[in-house]
């Protein structure tokens, strides 16, 4: 009786610690590794998600300014340190009412419940925070667009994407700092 139950039990439990295996492979393959944050098809799931059920919903796109310059002067490993603390920037911000996401490069997005309940100038305040790095002041400086999806005629993150990247470059002409919300 022994015997039959583990021939049972064994592969039952070589199949849960399979599982386990790619379940956690799927979950690291929807994060970024340098940030943490959700990749972009991680983030488009939980966006879509989040538009469904929140009207008042709204999409940014954040862009950091000058970011090539900065990484060929004070080298990758800078670069990658502004990244994350980017990234944990725009996690802390979204806090429990949205979702934040790297799409690649120094192009990160968000997805907020409804833009009233969070700061849009604690956001731009926090993305133009120096970072302090091996014993230097890093100047830091991001360009935002903003789409809130009420102002949409239909409320798709596809167009609400397009409306933010176009604000953002909006911001960007006005001189590379600060935000910029569509219309």
């Amino acid at each position: 009786m022994d015997l039959q139950i583990a021939a049972v039990l064994v592969p039952l439990l070589g199949w849960a610690v399979h599982g386990s295996v790619l379940a956690h492979r799927l979950a690291s393959a929807r994060r970024d590794p340098l940030t943490g944050l959700h990749t972009r098809a991680g983030w488009t799931a939980r966006a879509e998600h989040c538009i469904r059920r929140h009207p008042a919903a709204a999409v940014l796109l954040v862009d950091l300014d000058h970011f090539k310059n900065l990484n060929d002067t004070h080298g990758h490993a800078a670069g990658d340190a502004v990244l994350a603390v980017t990234g944990d920037r725009l996690r802390a911000w979204c806090g429990r009412h949205g979702t934040a996401g790297r799409l690649g490069g120094d192009e990160f997005v968000a997805v907020v419940q409804d833009l009233a309940a969070v700061h849009l100038d604690a956001l731009i305040a926090a993305l133009h925070r120096p970072l302090h790095y091996a014993g230097r002041s890093l100047p830091l400086a991001a360009s935002v667009g903003v789409c809130r999806l009420a102002e949409l005629q239909v409320p798709t993150l596809t167009d609400a994407l397009a409306a933010a990247d176009a604000a953002m470059y909006a911001a960007k002409g006005r001189g590379r700092r600060g935000s910029r919300l569509s219309h």
